[in-house]
């Protein structure tokens, strides 16, 4: 049984007891969260689809804690003119584990 379910602006396809990481929450670690925006549900190969989200239906999951990705350099050059610019960036993300999904 897997679902498709959009948390924080970003849709991710979840199954029962899959560790996901998604854009920062303000959640505490160890907090039980619910998510009512799911598109899509399979169970078994029983289909459902919403239009756009599907009413009942919700995925459950336990905050792990919070984390930051890996660095990404952003670099910025203009020709000729010596201009250089370097910046790093680290995104912050929250580790979820799905616990249920009901549909």
């Amino acid at each position: 049984m897997y679902a498709i379910v959009e948390i924080a602006g970003q849709q991710f396809k979840v199954q029962k007891d899959q560790k996901i990481y998604v854009h920062r929450l303000n959640a505490e670690a160890g907090a039980k969260l619910d998510f009512d925006r799911v598109m899509l549900v399979d169970n078994g190969g029983k289909v459902t689809i919403g239009a756009p989200a599907i009413d009942g239906a919700s995925v459950s999951a336990e905050v792990n804690g919070h984390v930051k990705g890996e660095t990404v350099i952003v670099f910025h050059k203009k020709r000729r003119k010596g201009y250089q610019k370097q910046n790093g960036h680290r995104q912050s993300f929250t580790s979820l584990t799905i616990t249920g999904i009901k549909g």
